[in-house]
């Protein structure tokens, strides 16, 4: 599932497009019904994922040095790169410490990857939990990856649920808002209106959550 912002103006066409910062934004007429706009963009959806696969090619990668910014849960801390004699990551206060026995990028870049994917392991399952009782349907597999052009997929013919790992950085209440989208995909596969009827049903706050969840990443 991709974020994408729409925006209503008084004009009479569709318009869509990509940023360089991986934004998906579809202008539109305020008379045009959010179901048709949401089955244009499903029509849409090979065109958004290679232009997104592009712009991730030129994306400018963190090098991992301290005062770099770390981000965790929606907040931003301030990395401190410790050389010695362990592979660790420690959040204390508005610092995280990165500890590593060599100062390359590569090792930097495993210890916090494999911090990040425990942490989203932890967190996002505790958040399936908590909806599944909702949803009434217990995915029979959920996966942690690295994805490109969507923050979560749900395989509706054999419940699997993926996650993207870049997800953990997110505030909770947008992780929540993405994992609720998924698990209600084993009720309803496609975007329908009954889809979006049931989100606002058990979810009301899901537009807010949603447009937070886009706001950069």
């Amino acid at each position: 599932m991709q974020t994408i912002k729409i925006k209503r103006k008084n004009i009479k066409n569709i318009y869509l497009k990509i940023t360089p910062k991986c934004e998906v934004i579809l202008t539109a007429p305020y008379e045009v019904k959010e179901e048709f706009l949401y089955k244009f963009l499903e029509q849409k959806r090979n065109w958004i994922e290679k232009k997104l696969e592009f712009f991730s090619k030129v994306e400018i990668k963190k090098e991992y040095v301290s005062g770099e910014s770390f981000e965790y849960l929606g907040r931003n801390f301030i990395l401190k790169v410790v050389e010695g004699k362990k592979e660790a990551l420690k959040i204390d206060g508005k610092f995280c410490y990165l500890y590593v026995k060599e100062n390359s990028f590569e090792e930097k870049e495993k210890v916090i990857k494999k911090w990040y994917r425990k942490e989203a392991k932890k967190i996002f399952v505790e958040i399936v939990d908590k909806f599944v009782p909702i949803v009434g349907r217990e995915p029979a597999k959920v996966s942690v990856r690295e994805m490109k052009t969507r923050w979560g997929s749900c395989n509706y013919q054999k419940g699997y649920i993926n996650l993207n790992l870049e997800l953990i950085k997110k505030p909770k209440e947008c992780i929540e808002y993405v994992i609720f989208h998924e698990l209600s995909h084993l009720i309803y596969p496609n975007h329908s209106k009954e889809f979006y009827n049931y989100l606002s049903i058990y979810m009301p706050d899901w537009k807010k959550r949603k447009e937070k969840l886009n706001e950069k990443r």
